[in-house]
């Protein structure tokens, strides 16, 4: 995750609630394709299909063959360059911000 066009790919793909629920559904461990599909029964296998190409264009998932079944994994290493990018700084910010806040109200 060293661009801005990696980090595009990563945002565009949790911007769909269906491909969060389908990365929800790889937290406690690697599903096979047919697993997630159970998990989305309002959708055909194609379309789960396509959810998970864009998932592994933006690196979210690793995918690994056997035999005949195709396991995805979570790769939660762009969720946490997002993280770093983004979501650490303003949390600081708003920490600092808190603290001032309490110096001023307790001073």
């Amino acid at each position: 995750m060293s661009n801005g066009d990696d980090l595009d790919s990563v945002f565009k793909a949790l911007a769909n609630p269906i491909r969060r629920r389908l990365l929800d559904a790889m937290k406690d461990g690697p599903r096979t394709t047919g697993q997630l599909c159970e998990a989305e029964p309002s959708l055909d296998r194609c379309t789960v299909m396509q959810h998970l190409k864009i998932l592994e264009t933006a690196d979210l998932i690793l995918v690994r063959r056997e035999g005949r079944e195709r396991w995805n994994h979570l790769n939660a290493m762009p969720i946490k360059a997002v993280h770093d990018r983004w979501i650490a700084p303003y949390a600081r910010q708003a920490v600092a911000m808190l603290a001032d806040l309490k110096t001023r109200v307790e001073g």
